[in-house]
């Protein structure tokens, strides 16, 4: 496998905050990569700059298939194949499921698509049929989140973004959710997931990074990472074996 996206040296400051703080990793072409860290880690600022919504990096390289990407707006960053998701719901509440993924191929993907294409993603993201002429704001916090990741697929990416996507989830819900991610993989696509939801990465990702006041302290396996001394320290305290050994149970 070669990278399909490459990150050297990106910084973010905000003041005297360094949100992000000189972070360098890579992610292979059709892996699943994990992020993982405590509250005020950095992982929504390092998501923000890797696509150019709200904000681009202080300074660092990025790179998405060869191409340098840092200084692109971020309409051009989804149509040359890298989508996101946001940790809040994103959609147009007004507007109905359908017609939500619709908007998102019309302006993504630059095509007018026929009524089949967009129920066939929206079925692919595990929407019920019942729920397509269904008003966005009016269905369930778990149907939102599915919307939210049809409309990044609608784009044609070979690379999505999820940020927090278990966030509020039940347990039940944490696990369709990862099947839905590995489904989005076995599609071709390239998948980079931030989570405060240790077992879904554990479940999903071959390989994890773990950050800390903005910096990386560790990249590996999950079961490697799960047992460093500076993440223990850092996010999982003493839980951390319960936390691994009940992702694996």
């Amino acid at each position: 496998m070669s990278a399909i996206l490459e990150v050297e040296d990106v910084s973010k400051y905000f003041g005297a905050l360094r949100a992000v703080d000189g972070i360098s990793f890579a992610v292979e072409e059709g892996e699943i990569f994990g992020i993982a860290g405590p509250n005020g880690s950095g992982k929504s600022t390092l998501f923000n700059i890797l696509t150019g919504v709200p904000f681009s990096a202080l300074r660092g390289l990025i790179r998405f298939k060869g191409r340098r990407i840092e200084r692109l707006a971020p309409h051009v960053i989804c149509r040359i194949g890298l989508a996101r998701t946001f940790q809040r719901d994103a959609v147009f509440p007004s507007l109905t499921v359908r017609e939500n993924a619709r908007l998102a191929i019309v302006n993504g993907a630059l095509r007018k698509p026929t009524r089949d294409e967009v129920d066939e993603i929206l079925a692919a993201c595990g929407l019920p049929v019942a729920r397509f002429d269904s008003a966005a704001g009016e269905v369930s916090v778990f149907e939102k989140k599915k919307l939210t990741i049809a409309t990044a697929l609608a784009t044609d990416p070979t690379m999505i973004l999820l940020d927090e996507p278990a966030s509020g989830l039940t347990r039940p819900e944490v696990a369709e959710l990862a099947e839905l991610i590995r489904a989005l993989n076995r599609r071709g696509i390239t998948v980079l997931v931030i989570e405060h939801v240790l077992s879904l990465l554990f479940e999903v990702c071959a390989r994890l990074m773990v950050l800390d006041r903005g910096r990386s302290i560790v990249t590996g396996a999950p079961a490697e990472v799960i047992r460093n001394p500076q993440v223990v320290e850092a996010y999982l305290g003493r839980r951390a074996e319960k936390l691994y050994a009940g992702a694996h149970s």
